[in-house]
């Protein structure tokens, strides 16, 4: 950085905001020493399911219960605490007009041990044709809670079997979704199915502040705080830090959580919150979000690897999905004086809007986006090792953390509003 931009910056962030400093509160120090521990080798990289991310979570309800946070829904500790199910298929049989079907071209995904239907039988018919967005629609129907039997174009038999994916952990859920690859809608249909299940706890971790006129109306910041854990090695290292991805947006929770504690003059409620299972799934960030009524949430901001310098260098970040409310020109327009800049996002060919802990409440229509600097065409370190936190730029961190901070004022005060996201584009 310059020494008129530092000087300017320097200018813009020591305005005494009520009682308090803002640097006093967000700066390298403080992100060095919470790093430091999320991004420890004794977290051992905070899997999912593992006592790595138990650490993890200790860590961070013990930065909630310092900053003076309450619980959410008056629950006794800041753990939100929910269950997975893991599958075991034990057999699975379908047979379409009289013909049995490879077991490779069926896939079923479900919450329920026997699964036993024919044509007509509670089970709605689904075609996802050739044309269509195969798992974008797939996920819609598992989401739905409903019962659906899919008939899948062989066009996508080579990403088939990538549902799997979708069932390496379920939450409990409603409905059954059996997907079946033939280019042959058929007259008649037979199902069975048989699994086990083994039960998984895990928790986001969720502090609040209770706003002062407007309790009901939520301003939530967010990150997660899982990772890969222990994986393949490289270059002899096989221990998946993080550092970047998440705990960096972990990092800014805590510190955003400090901060509007101590301004103590929030309107709004907001809600901090650190999600689980984002690496498998985003399973945490959807169960949060299934708790909370969209019309009362007011805005997200959900905060992703924010760690290194972004494509146009120190005091900037970009917001996801920025076109598609007026959320990122009203954060844009607090910061004006300083030297920091929120762009939209350059890496729309990557549907990031869609793929973090945002997109659930944004597909309820909050105006709930993802704010962050990574380079997608080129960040080194993501998913490797490496993601350590000497490869950090902390000082350009806590700048950003400060931009969120001064940006978000308006939204916590009561006095600006986002424009909803409309629902009927997100295709």
């Amino acid at each position: 950085m310059n020494k008129f931009l530092s000087i300017a910056l320097v200018s813009f962030f020591t305005t005494p905001l009520g009682a308090q400093n803002i640097n006093a509160l967000i700066n390298a120090k403080e992100v060095e020493r919470i790093e430091t521990v999320l991004a420890s080798d004794d977290m051992q990289g905070r899997k999912t399911f593992t006592a790595g991310i138990e650490k993890a979570a200790d860590f961070v309800s013990n930065e909630f219960k310092k900053a003076g946070l309450k619980t959410f829904n008056k629950a006794v500790d800041y753990r939100q605490s929910f269950f997975m199910l893991k599958p075991s298929l034990i057999k699975v049989s379908c047979i379409l007009d009289g013909q049995p079907v490879a077991e490779n071209q069926v896939n079923v995904i479900t919450a329920t041990k026997d699964v036993s239907f024919k044509n007509g039988e509670d089970f709605e018919q689904i075609i996802i044709g050739s044309n269509e967005n195969f798992f974008s629609k797939a996920q819609d129907l598992l989401q739905s809670g409903k019962n659906y039997i899919v008939f899948v174009d062989t066009s996508f038999t080579k990403n088939f079997n990538r549902l799997a994916f979708f069932k390496r952990q379920l939450q409990p859920m409603t409905g059954s979704v059996v997907f079946v690859l033939t280019n042959q809608v058929p007259k008649e249909y037979t199902v069975e199915a048989k699994h086990s299940f083994d039960t998984l706890k895990l928790s986001n971790i969720v502090g609040v502040l209770p706003g002062k006129s407007k309790p009901d109306e939520y301003v939530i910041f967010s990150g997660h705080y899982d990772h890969l854990g222990i994986g393949k090695p490289i270059k002899g290292d096989s221990l998946y830090n993080g550092a970047n991805d998440d705990a960096a947006g972990t990092t800014a929770v805590i510190m955003l959580a400090k901060y509007f504690k101590a301004l103590h003059n929030n309107e709004r409620t907001i809600i901090f919150t650190t999600f689980t299972a984002e690496e498998i799934g985003g399973f945490g960030s959807q169960y949060f979000s299934k708790q909370l009524d969209p019309l009362k949430v007011m805005a997200m901001f959900n905060i992703e690897m924010i760690g290194t310098e972004s494509k146009w260098g120190a005091n900037s970040a970009y917001i996801t999905g920025y076109e598609k409310s007026d959320m990122g020109a009203i954060l844009q327009k607090n910061l004006e004086g300083s030297s920091f800049t929120f762009y939209p996002d350059p890496y729309t060919e990557e549907q990031l809007f869609y793929r973090s802990d945002n997109a659930t409440l944004a597909r309820k229509g909050v105006p709930a986006h993802t704010i962050s600097t990574s380079k997608m065409d080129n960040e080194p370190n993501y998913h490797k090792p490496s993601d350590e936190i000497g490869t950090l730029n902390l000082n350009n961190m806590a700048e950003i953390i400060k931009a969120i901070a001064i940006s978000a004022k308006g939204i916590v005060s009561g006095k600006e509003t986002p424009s909803r996201v409309d629902t009927t584009l997100l295709k």
